[in-house]
């Protein structure tokens, strides 16, 4: 039987992080625990299936994908999930560059963030996540393996303020 080759990832990818509403300053953060990697939790990423998929589609794909929420359902609503305009270039780590088109040793990926209600069910894609935590987004952050996703869950509130008076972060 052949074995069946999947094509080289595209370097465009989103980060999301879920969230619970704020009280008082305060939510909880969905993290994620790698399949492939033992200890390595992070937020929901994923690259572009296609190079000329829209980062909102992306995201909303992946977040349905890793964790069984959907995007536009009656308790997670489209404008739930926000496009913080904003990307970052990172170098891929050397344990996943076999993934991407031979010497792809960098990607870009587009942050977003999604509110969904305190108690949402997740429903993990086993292939690619073991377990899951909801944590205040302080804990959280420190829990992520990944500096710029440690990055983009500190900057929670502070988006999610300027969201509110209209500024862009």
């Amino acid at each position: 039987m052949p074995i069946s080759t999947k094509p080289p990832k595209i370097p465009e990818s989103v980060l999301v992080v879920i969230h619970t509403p704020p009280v008082d300053g305060q939510m909880d953060v969905l993290i994620i625990e790698r399949a492939d990697r033992a200890g390595f939790w992070q937020s929901v990423t994923g690259s572009k299936d296609r190079i000329d998929e829209p980062f909102l589609k992306t995201a909303v794909r992946e977040v349905a994908e890793e964790t069984g929420i959907v995007v536009g359902a009656p308790d997670v609503p489209a404008q739930a999930l926000r496009d913080w305009h904003h990307e970052i270039d990172y170098e891929i780590y050397p344990v996943w560059r076999h993934r991407y088109a031979e010497g792809v040793t960098r990607n870009t990926e587009h942050w977003f963030s999604l509110e969904v209600p305190k108690g949402t069910p997740v429903t993990l894609a086993p292939r690619e996540h073991t377990a899951f935590l909801w944590l205040p987004y302080e804990e959280a952050a420190a829990k992520c393996f990944s500096s710029s996703n440690r990055e983009a869950i500190l900057q929670l509130p502070a988006r999610l303020a300027a969201d509110h008076s209209g500024e862009r972060l």
